[in-house]
């Protein structure tokens, strides 16, 4: 098991900066990718970044170079850093562990979920 604890959510005025951090415990040397989702009330949950063990970051096509996503191997963190904020980044945003582990011959992946954090952005 992982477990996820965030943090960094909150208000922020249009054109703002937010930070959120996630930090995984448990069995963390099964954490291929780290990232982070977000939600909006009646829609789907969509990436906003991840990055992989080897270190190939993805971001939402909405980030536009907004947002950066930085991981800490050894300590098993990921923050992501947004910048220019706009109202419709509005959401709640999960932190999120892809885990696999096993043998080539049987692999077990999970997906591993935090909470969630609001952040909200508003004048």
């Amino acid at each position: 098991q992982v477990q996820l604890e965030e943090s960094g959510g909150g208000l922020v005025q249009p054109g703002g900066s937010l930070r959120l951090s996630c930090a995984a415990s448990g069995r963390t040397s099964s954490i291929n990718t780290m990232g982070w989702y977000r939600q909006v009330a009646g829609k789907e949950r969509e990436l906003v970044a991840r990055i992989s063990s080897g270190g190939i970051t993805n971001y939402g096509d909405f980030v536009k170079g907004r947002f950066t996503l930085f991981r800490d191997y050894a300590r098993n963190t990921v923050d992501l850093q947004m910048n220019s904020l706009r109202p419709e980044d509005t959401a709640v945003y999960y932190c999120h562990v892809f885990s696999v582990w096993g043998a080539v011959e049987k692999t077990y992946t999970m997906d591993y979920w935090g909470k969630g954090t609001l952040v909200t952005i508003s004048s």
